[in-house]
């Protein structure tokens, strides 16, 4: 069965937890979670993935997830960005979930700072719930793969690096935008330089992005010799870059951008589009025109390796797309390149058997190679998993014309 392509601009202008009877798209909604270690309730926004209908049935895929953190500011813009990267096909459809803070300075701070010294940091406390409460939960009751990622800015940037020094396996990449990095006399910079030798880091990522907040006339290696209190956040990170770029051996995937144009509010979304785009930079899928049009060049093998490597970087099992598979194929169809076609319709059956489509795509190649036998067979085959009218008409067709 053809199947079209679908693009839509996407713009989310504002959040709404309870989305209205007539919205034809939930951006998401809100729980709540009693939390046993923090001894007190704690709400998250969760968006489901517009492909699985924005619900939580298990049975249309799973998904990776992004944990972010300030969800009340950032929710939006990651599930916006994340909705617009799936449909352009740059990344996996993917779970969003918007931790909400109740009080910032105490979730997202480790021990105190010399300028608030009556702010006593809860963050292991309150990382030790996201551990062992809140994602067990996600994981229980919505559709997830092993696949995380943690977003943070300002103090959230500080509590995601400082789980990426203390507990990198918690998450599979990692996302620090701003980050408060002065907290506590530089406190994770200076442990950083003790454990990031000695920690392996094969499988995760880490992005870091910075925002410009330098008088004129300074740059970022100028500023690197200043002392003073204005500067503090952007030297914390550039010292924590130097040692990330230092320690090659440990095997993390790294990248860091300083936003000359973007400013602490501004950096969150264009640093958090940049860093999925970094994230899944394996996730793109690329196709010359010229490959398209060789008649020997095995589309099939080009999509199997692919995927095969997708699947080695999220750490399960990825296939092919259906749709895609099955958009290529028709498109090969129509360029006259039946062997081809076939290839790519039979992947779509091996991977997906239990597809009617795929079973209706495939008799439709054998209608246009003339061999009757064969698309009837296939039609009975997608028959007897969907009651597609279009499929029951082309078989009776096809009987029809045998009895003559």
């Amino acid at each position: 069965m053809k199947t079209l392509f679908y693009s839509f601009a996407f713009l989310l202008l504002s959040f709404c937890v309870k989305a209205q009877e007539n919205s034809p798209f939930i951006t998401g909604f809100e729980e709540t979670i009693s939390s046993k270690i923090l001894g007190q309730e704690r709400k998250v926004w969760i968006h489901i993935p517009k492909s699985n209908g924005g619900n939580k049935i298990k049975d249309r895929g799973r998904y990776p997830v992004i944990y972010v953190l300030d969800g009340s500011e950032n929710f939006n813009t990651v599930v916006s960005i994340t909705e617009h990267m799936s449909e352009s096909s740059l990344c996996p459809p993917m779970i969003v979930v918007g931790i909400l803070q109740q009080d910032r300075l105490v979730d997202l701070t480790v021990g105190t700072d010399k300028d608030l010294p009556k702010v006593v940091g809860g963050g292991e406390k309150f990382m030790s719930y996201v551990e062992k409460e809140l994602i067990p939960y996600i994981d229980a009751n919505y559709p997830t793969t092993s696949y995380k990622t943690f977003i943070g800015h300002s103090l959230g940037g500080l509590t995601v690096v400082n789980t990426f020094l203390h507990n990198p396996n918690l998450f599979n990449s990692y996302v620090s935008l701003d980050a408060s990095l002065w907290w506590n006399n530089q406190k994770p910079v200076k442990e950083a330089k003790t454990i990031l030798p000695t920690q392996n880091y094969k499988g995760k990522t880490l992005f870091i992005a910075m925002a410009n907040r330098l008088e004129r006339g300074i740059d970022t290696l100028s500023v690197q010799k200043d002392t003073s209190v204005t500067t503090v956040l952007i030297r914390s990170n550039l010292a924590f870059i130097k040692d990330l770029s230092k320690n090659k051996k440990n095997q993390l995937r790294f990248k860091y951008k300083f936003y000359e144009d973007d400013n602490h509010p501004s950096v969150r979304l264009i640093g958090e589009y940049d860093a999925l785009r970094f994230i899944f930079d394996f996730y793109k899928l690329k196709i010359y025109d010229s490959e398209l049009k060789n008649p020997d060049f095995k589309l099939d093998s080009l999509l199997v390796a692919h995927y095969k490597k997708v699947s080695e970087n999220l750490g399960y099992i990825v296939k092919p797309d259906e749709t895609q598979i099955n958009n290529l194929g028709y498109q090969m169809i129509g360029n006259k390149q039946l062997a081809k076609a076939e290839t790519l319709f039979k992947l779509n059956t091996t991977n997906y058997p239990e597809s009617a489509n795929c079973y209706d795509s495939l008799g439709d190649l054998y209608l246009e190679k003339g061999d009757k036998p064969k698309a009837i067979e296939t039609f009975k085959k997608a028959l007897t998993l969907q009651a597609i009218p279009e499929t029951k008409e082309k078989l009776e067709k096809l009987l029809a014309e045998k009895k003559k």
